[in-house]
């Protein structure tokens, strides 16, 4: 499984593009799968739309936040990017525990979607 990782610049970002291929090509160069993406994303870049109906268990986040200051992220989290914009619904305790530890930025597994998705996903 091939891994792709997007390292950003610290500091404000107002924009920033993703580009990725599953061959190794450079982009619009060949064809790609579709799949999805592991890709280093900026935490303030992904929308959370379920954030207020959910809590996260405060014990879990500080075990996580251990865990992450000594061996960092082992799984991402899951993304769906819908027109360039990126919606998290999965991997709470991990946005916590990366935001409480200041991160700038948490790996994501990207999948592209359309609106009827994120429709879905907001049901």
């Amino acid at each position: 499984m091939a891994r792709f990782v997007l390292r950003l610049p610290t500091g404000n970002l107002r924009s920033f593009s993703v580009h990725s291929s599953s061959n190794g090509a450079p982009p619009g160069s060949g064809s790609q799968n579709g799949g999805p993406m592991i890709l280093e994303l900026p935490l303030d870049k992904i929308r959370r739309p379920l954030m207020r109906t959910r809590s996260n268990d405060p014990n879990k986040v500080q075990e996580l936040m251990d865990s992450i200051r000594q061996i960092g992220l082992q799984v991402p989290i899951d993304v769906l990017e819908v027109d360039g914009v990126y919606y998290g619904f999965s991997g709470c305790h991990r946005y916590e525990a990366h935001q409480r530890l200041g991160l700038p930025t948490i790996r994501c597994k990207v999948r592209r979607g359309t609106k009827e998705t994120l429709r879905h996903h907001l049901r």
